[in-house]
């Protein structure tokens, strides 16, 4: 009994935690309306906070944690609701992006200034002070736990619907505008919301950390145990999620206590809270489908012309980073393009069909896992297994998330990702009956480059090269894919769920083809990934790790195929450079892909829109786009016979793009084009003096490719005299 009481009295003070970090999730997305992934990473940054004045700079323990709770928690309060105010017209993949940007900062800016190498822990709270319960005791420590959680619980119930600030924080997520004509100042209120979620995830950052110690990764993460709880909720409900945080709490504590000590069963336990997540997902009520809403976000279809313009540039620049690299730069750089195919597949899966997946790196890992085992000796069986069982795979888990979408849905797979992160990577080989399964065993399995007959792929540079040809086709083929009709069925389940529904289209086929076809081009990825690695490990397909690559890709704009490589060659290229360049830039680098993300509040359709229109004017002059070809491959002609080194072949390289896309925009401009476009496949001209309107519909409708529209005559002479008043004025 006494056991019993034991474990359940840590399970209440673990439940406790949960509950007020929990709290500070419903809270803000109950008040504005963002799910908050970085919640987790404030309670860290508060815990580290906590450790620096208390611990290294000896301030009293009270003080210490007034100052976190009463000053630096609500500055960071207001600061994440100003930057939270631009994402108002904005989609909830561009929300959650920005959310996840924070969360992978803020572990950034916490292992670049506490050594991540350097052990530190927090004494508890009246450390060795404890209340006698007869069979069990309670340390203070635990005590204070459980009344916070009290104390927070009855404080926001009474809050929300007993004030009416509470009122109006429920008031302003429902309706904003008409909040404000019933004369509620929404910012404020928003304002107040967010400080107070940041000081309750603060408290809980504060409390945990002489528990779970301080590890940025860990204590960050441990809001996703929360996530449970907030779920039960189903993030409107306090007195559900409270109730939910104690399932949780106790659930760890008996398992802690009786589950059996078993091999197998060691990373279930830390599973446990994010399977039970996925479990209560899967049960609650099904949302109702989204409708069509307001967003500055716009992603047109590829042109043929730009997509070989694309696909051969690629190409080209892939051949000559290949043939030129020296054997340290190919160790460095040689994963580039198999994570560009590990990024292009969530193109078609975020950015054509606005399905959001944060488990895209672990199926790259199960495709990696699969090749390291079945592609014995480069046996090309293991590269067709790995597409094949990671497509199954993502089939599987799209088929119990087809009741969710947005938060949701991104909640589901993360689970799943951590689950296979905590529990299935780490378990040892076993047995069913004849069928012996192996995983990652001792905890790597080695992969070889595919070989077929006489022709076999086993140097870096070879490697690279198959690579990059991958991409290519893939990329063409995602392209292709984009243009037809199961492309067109995939965008319009972006823009309305609902009319397409309402149309007799199929949602749940199109939803498990996009995650199938997503996660086999994952898959694909991982298993080149591995050939270039020579071995399968865990860390390299992590939770956190695929993070900074869903980032990168929603930065260089999720619904266009250059973001695939816009990510990998910042991920796997641009920072391995600084950290050759500028090593002491190193630790800065998670800091540098999680601020990236937040500039999709400001530019929502990401980075391609600015490339596609610079390539545009030069594809639009053929005899800049040759001289600068030309003149490329001269250099590298050069290059590879020893004229000149690294270096200035980059030069040379850069300065030929540089100059090509500089006349090619200049010659648009003396053309009458102008070059600032309302967004990407806009068509904008300067109205030339003396033009009429007839004459500029007829100019627009050529471009546009529509048939000529008859325009009355005294339309025309309207529009004709106040084209010729602005033209004066101008």
């Amino acid at each position: 009994m006494s056991t019993f009481l034991g474990f359940t009295i840590v399970g209440l003070s673990s439940a406790a935690i949960y509950a007020v970090i929990a709290s500070g999730l419903v809270l803000t997305y109950t008040t504005t309306g963002v799910f908050n992934f970085s919640h987790g990473a404030i309670g860290m940054l508060a815990a580290f906070g906590y450790w620096q004045l208390h611990e290294a700079w000896n301030w009293p323990a009270g003080v210490a944690v007034a100052f976190m709770l009463l000053v630096a928690a609500p500055l960071l309060g207001v600061g994440l609701e100003l930057l939270m105010r631009g994402l108002r017209d904005t989609s909830e993949t561009a929300r959650l992006v920005v959310s996840v940007s924070l969360l992978f900062g803020m572990i950034g800016i916490a292992q670049a200034v506490w050594n991540p190498s350097i052990g530190r822990s927090v004494p508890e709270f009246f450390a060795g002070s404890k209340v006698d319960l007869g069979p069990t005791t309670v340390t203070y420590h635990q005590l204070t736990t459980i009344l916070v959680a009290v104390a927070a619980a009855v404080g926001l119930r009474l809050l929300l619907y007993r004030t009416r600030a509470g009122v109006s924080m429920r008031a302003v997520v429902d309706d904003p505008p008409l909040s404000q004509l019933n004369g509620v100042n929404t910012p404020r209120v928003q304002r107040a919301s967010w400080i107070i979620s940041v000081v309750l995830a603060a408290t809980g950052g504060v409390l945990v950390a002489s528990t779970a110690g301080l590890n940025a990764i860990v204590l960050s993460m441990l809001i996703v145990n929360a996530y449970a709880a907030a779920m039960f909720g189903r993030l409107r409900s306090l007195p559900i999620t409270f109730l939910g945080a104690g399932v949780v709490g106790l659930l760890d504590g008996y398992l802690h206590g009786y589950l059996p000590n078993n091999q197998y069963l060691t990373g279930f336990r830390l599973a446990a809270p994010v399977i039970l997540l996925f479990l209560v997902l899967l049960v609650l009520p099904n949302p109702r489908l989204r409708g069509t809403g307001a967003s500055r976000e716009y992603f047109p279809e590829p042109t043929r012309r730009g997509g070989l313009l694309f696909c051969g540039f690629t190409l080209l620049a892939g051949v000559m980073l290949a043939t030129t690299l020296s054997p340290t730069g190919l160790l460095t750089y040689g994963k580039l393009f198999p994570t560009a195919i590990i990024c292009l597949s969530l193109v078609p899966l975020v950015g054509f069909a606005n399905q959001v997946s944060l488990c895209q790196l672990s199926l790259a890992g199960i495709g990696a896992v699969v090749y390291g085992h079945l592609g014995t000796g480069g046996n090309p069986i293991g590269l067709v297994a790995a597409v094949v069982v990671a497509a199954v795979v993502g089939a599987l888990v799209a088929l119990p998330a087809l009741r969710l979408s947005g938060i949701y849905l991104a909640l589901a797979t993360a689970a799943f990702a951590v689950a296979l992160d905590r529990w299935i990577f780490t378990m040892p080989d076993f047995d069913i009956g004849p069928v012996h399964i192996a995983i990652l065993g001792n905890g790597s399995v080695p992969a070889t480059g595919v070989r077929y007959h006489s022709v076999g792929f086993t140097t870096p540079r070879s490697l690279m090269v198959l690579a990059l040809v991958v991409f290519v086709l893939l990329a063409g083929a995602v392209m292709a894919l984009r243009r037809g009709r199961f492309g067109r069925r995939l965008v319009a389940l972006r823009d309305s769920e609902a009319a397409c529904a309402t149309f007799g289209m199929n949602l749940i086929s199109a939803r498990v083809l996009v995650f199938a076809l997503s996660a086999a081009i994952a898959g694909l990825g991982g298993a080149l990934s591995a050939m270039q690695a020579g071995t399968v490990q865990a860390q390299d397909y992590d939770f956190v790790s695929g993070l900074p690559l869903f980032l990168l890709v929603a930065v260089g704009g999720a619904g266009f195929v250059s973001a695939g490589l816009f990510a990998a060659v910042f991920y796997q290229g641009f920072f391995p450079f600084l950290g050759v360049v500028a090593p002491w830039l190193t630790k800065w680098q998670a800091l540098g892909a999680g601020g990236s993300g937040v500039s999709i509040g400001k530019e929502p359709n990401g980075a391609a829109p600015q490339f596609r229109d610079g390539f545009r004017h030069l594809a639009a002059a053929p005899g800049i786009l040759a001289t600068m070809v030309g003149a490329m491959v001269l250099a590298w002609a050069l290059r590879l016979v020893g004229v000149f080194g690294n270096w200035p072949f980059v030069l040379v390289v850069g300065l030929a793009f540089v100059a090509a896309a500089t006349g090619a925009e200049v010659g648009a401009r003396r053309r009458g084009l102008d070059p600032s476009w309302v967004r990407p496949g806009a068509v904008r001209r300067r109205v030339a003096p003396g033009a009429t309107f007839a004459a500029e519909l007829a100019d627009l409708d050529a471009q546009l490719g529509l048939a000529g529209v008859a325009l009355d005559d005294a339309a025309a002479r309207r529009s004709d005299g106040a084209l010729a008043a602005a033209g004066a004025a101008g």
